[in-house]
Parts: C-alpha cells; structure tokens; sequence
C-alpha cells in the first residue's frame, strides 16, 4: 500500500508543476517578446510526463517525472504605434493559447483530484486491513 502512495504522491507533485507552468503561461500571455534578444524573452512552456523507469531505486521517486521545456514561436499582432513594434509595424507575444491553457488547467485539476481520491482510498483499505487484524 506504500507503493500506492508513493506513486499518488508523485502524480500529486506532477499535476502541481502542470498547473504551475499553466500559470505561468497565462500570466506572461500579453507581455511582448523582444525580437532581439529571444533567449530571455518568455516563451510558452509545457510539461511533459514519463514513466519513472528507476521505481524509486536511486532518486526515490515513484510513478512520474515532470520535465518543462520551453517551445519557440511567437503570434505578430499589427501594432505600429507600439515602440516595441518591428520594422513592419508588428509586435510579438508568446504563441499562447489561453483557451488551450485553461483547457489544461481543468485536466490538471481533475488529475489531481482523482490521485487525492485514489490516497484517500488506499488509506480507507489501510484502515479496514488493520480493523480487520484486531
């Protein structure tokens, strides 16, 4: 049963970083990214899930492993009065969906509820195996 735990735990841990990057991403949606200098500009960022192949043998984690990256490409909103605009009159922001992201953040919510659940439903058997012992 402590397996089970862990492995909640760990998806736990997992929705937090998704719903942290989420805000993130939404926060930064309509600050201009500087042509010039793209490396510090903000860029959309996602949260990957693998499969912990180790099970918990050298870095004691169980289930899931959350990797951010960061994805290139910005949307060019017409704007020539801006001073940020480029020669062209343009100027970028980050290629955020804020449609998508709040999609995402409902998923990542429910994903968390449902390992809440599935602890509170490991510990319920706990209690019933030790009452079961008495």
């Amino acid at each position: 049963m402590l397996k089970t735990l862990d492995v909640s735990r760990s998806a736990l841990i997992a929705q937090r970083e998704r719903m942290n990057t989420i805000a993130g991403n939404i926060a930064f949606a309509s600050t201009p990214v500087d042509p010039n200098a793209p490396a510090s500009s903000f860029q959309r960022r996602y949260v990957e899930f693998f499969a912990d192949q180790n099970h918990g043998v050298d870095n004691g984690q169980v289930g899931y492993r959350v990797k951010a990256d960061e994805v290139s490409g910005t949307i060019a909103k017409h704007s020539p009065g801006d001073p940020r605009a480029d020669e062209n009159g343009n100027v970028h922001y980050p290629n955020i969906n804020l449609m998508d992201e709040f999609a995402d953040a409902v998923l990542a919510s429910r994903a968390y509820e449902a390992n809440v659940a599935a602890m509170q439903m490991t510990r319920q058997m706990a209690e019933q195996a030790l009452r079961l012992l008495q």
